[in-house]
Parts: C-alpha cells; structure tokens; sequence
C-alpha cells in the first residue's frame, strides 16, 4: 500500500484533539442554527451533559457561542470500507481503528465497517475481529459487500472469489460475526438469492440488494422476501430502460427501501441523485462514502482486497480494467456537496446522513438527532459548511474552531 505524505485536499480549519475527553461539567452551545427532526431552530443551543444532549441547561453549564453556525446531528456511515491508510478487510485492529477515526475527524460518529469480497474462511475471521471493535463501541456493526455478488457487475470485487448465496455460507458468516452483522449485499438473482435475503431477515440482519444484474421482477420478489436496502444505488447494476426498468425503478418506487447514494460528484450525475431523491423521497436516502483506505489520506497505489488501486485526483481505480473502486470520499464532503451543488434543502441532508441510516440500524433511539436523552454526537459548521467542530458522546474529537 502507498502511504504519501499527508492528506489531499486543504487542510481541516479545526483543531484535532488526540486525547480527547468528556466535559467535566455541562456545556451549552447556544446561538446556532440547529437542525432538529421538525426542521431548523435559528438562534437554537444544544445542551450537553456527560455523554448526552440534556433538555434543560444547570446554572454552572459553561456556554459556548457558536452564532452563524450551523449545529447538526452526527454523520452516520453504512457502508465505508476505511481510511487514513487503513483497510476494514485486511488491516489490523490498529489499522482498523485508525480508519474509524480518520472519518470521526470528518464528522462521521457512527460507522458500520464494510468488507470486500474474499474467501470464506478470510472474510469470517475477518468477522471475528470488527466484532470485537463493534463490542467496544467503536464501530456499529459489520456490512460484508460480496463474496454473493453477480460476476456481470462485479466492480472492485475478485471475479474468482466470487460464489452464489448458498444459505448455509451466509449463515456462517452471520455466525462468525457474533450478532454484529448489520448488511449483506447479495445479487438476489443468484441460486439461493432469495432464500438469503430470508434468512438474514429472520435474523434481523439488513439484505442489501447491489451488485447485480436482476430485472425488475426478480428485484420485487427480493423486496418481497424482505430486502430493504439498495447498496450504492445506480452503480454496479443494470441502467434504467424503458422497456426494462431493471432493479432501478423497483428500487426507487418500493417505500420499503432505503436507497444509499455515493455524493462525491464522481460515482452519480447530479441529475441522478435528484432523481433518487424526487422518486425515494427524503425519508428513504442514505448518503455513504463506499471509502476505501485512501479517504482522508491521499493519491497513490493501494489495495483493495487482493485488487490493486491507483487513486488520483482523489478518484479511485483498480489498476486492472479501471473500474471505480469504491471513494475518497468523507461525510462532511458529502453533506457540503449535497447543499451547495446540488441545492439539497439543509433538512433533507441531515436526514440523509444522521436520521435515516440510523433509523435502518435501529440505532434511532440513541442517535441520529439532536434530541435531549440521545447521545452528544454532532458536528458544527460554519456558513459556508466547512467542518469547524465533532462532538462524539459528549467528547470533542476536533475541537470547535468559531473565529
């Protein structure tokens, strides 16, 4: 793997703290404009209180005036594969925690890791280990995209390695993940597709339908077995005809799907992600990043699985063929991408990043909005949203930068 010296792109306007800590004592950010679920407060504060948003504010609280900003939930990330250098499939925990933290300084407090496509007894080992990175909190869960994937769109998947949803392999790798798996992303064409899609259903595991080359009907009989995602909509899967729609449209019409979107101006046409977002509508929008190790690090060779990657001007490659391999892309870019290029309300975005996916992990309950009693995970930016602060259960991980 490469590893050039520094991060692409300008530099973060805020302060890191490597050692970070919970505030001793309550703190109040007072005087932004805050986005909460029924839309945005101006003038609004958030209290936080140990490692929670608290409802009221104690006369000792210190106040922070953050005015001209804007306070929002943390991100949350359901598909990212790593950063700062740092792969989910093969790196070692060090590694692994390296990555999860290069997208926490982006924003990004909430992260399923994602794996690529690899062999069996490799890719359950590599369960056992995010788990217990899931168990300490620091991930949300396991996401294993392939090896159950259509050799026709295979992407930055190793055509050799692939095999078809055999039940019994999915299992084991639910198995190996210790009630951490949170996403499969299956071809659900494939022989034993639909009997997984099923199966991980009756385990409370989301089946995400990517990577494939399904028709419409084969598409809504996955819906109907219980597939409830479409992994990076748009990419790695048949485009939309008139004549055949392919899993497009019975994706975008279906309100039981959330679709993810990749926003980094590369992966999707603007016109695409309005499309999504006109048909899905915003409550059924998942932005992710699909990051590889490259996120938040830099051009040069990497690998992705066994596949070699050339990233350059920030757009990654296989080496082979020149088939994107997933993104460099970050939350933070996303969320600014989505309201300024694409003219997204500040709202709907929110919702795409924070609420929605933490709604399909069952993680709404504690995270996903600035409500008192949920965790104090938020991010601030300044008016031109640019990232000036990330808060991460109650602790500063980039502290806030206002001047």
């Amino acid at each position: 793997m490469a590893t050039p010296p520094g991060a692409r792109g300008t530099a973060r306007p805020a302060t890191v703290n490597p050692h970070p800590a919970t505030a001793k004592a309550p703190l109040v950010l007072s005087g932004a404009n805050v986005v909460m679920p029924t839309g945005t407060v101006k003038d609004g504060s958030v209290t936080v209180n140990g490692t929670r948003i608290a409802a009221t504010a104690p006369e000792h609280a210190q106040v922070i005036d953050v005015t001209d900003h804007w306070l929002l939930p943390g991100f949350v990330d359901i598909h990212n594969h790593g950063g700062g250098g740092a792969s989910f499939t093969s790196g070692t925990p060090d590694d692994v925690v390296t990555g999860i933290h290069t997208h926490r300084l982006h924003g990004t407090t909430t992260l399923v890791a994602s794996t690529v496509t690899g062999d069996m007894d490799f890719l359950a080992q590599r369960a056992g280990l995010l788990s217990e990175l899931a168990e300490q909190g620091d991930i949300a869960g396991i996401h294993f995209e392939g090896p159950f994937i259509s050799p026709c769109r295979k992407g930055a998947h190793s055509e050799e390695l692939l095999r078809d949803p055999d039940p019994a392999e999915v299992r084991k790798l639910i198995d190996a993940a210790r009630g951490k798996a949170k996403m499969v992303t299956l071809a659900t064409e494939l022989p034993g597709g639909i009997d997984s899609v099923r199966l991980l259903a009756e385990h409370g595991v989301i089946a995400a339908i990517g990577h494939t080359d399904a028709t419409y009907e084969q598409t809504v009989e996955a819906i109907e077995a219980g597939a409830t995602v479409a992994t990076h909509l748009f990419n790695a899967m048949p485009t939309l005809g008139h004549r055949s729609p392919g899993p497009i449209a019975a994706l975008l019409e279906d309100d039981r799907i959330t679709v993810e979107l990749i926003n980094d101006g590369t992966h999707l046409h603007p016109a695409s992600l309005q499309l999504a977002f006109h048909h899905a509508g915003a409550s059924r929008v998942a932005f992710i990043t699909d990051a590889m190790d490259a996120a938040g690090f830099g051009d040069g060779r990497y690998m992705l699985g066994p596949l070699e990657v050339e990233v350059s001007e920030g757009v990654a490659r296989l080496v082979e063929g020149g088939s994107i391999a997933g993104s460099t892309l970050t939350l933070d870019r996303a969320f600014k991408r989505a309201v300024t290029i694409d003219r997204l309300p500040v709202e709907d975005t929110v919702a795409a990043l924070s609420a929605n996916p933490a709604k399909l992990l069952g993680m709404y309950d504690t995270i996903g909005s600035l409500e008192p009693g949920k965790y104090a995970d938020l991010v601030i930016l300044d008016t031109d949203f640019n990232l000036k602060g990330v808060m991460r259960r109650g602790e500063w991980v980039v502290n806030p930068q206002l001047g």
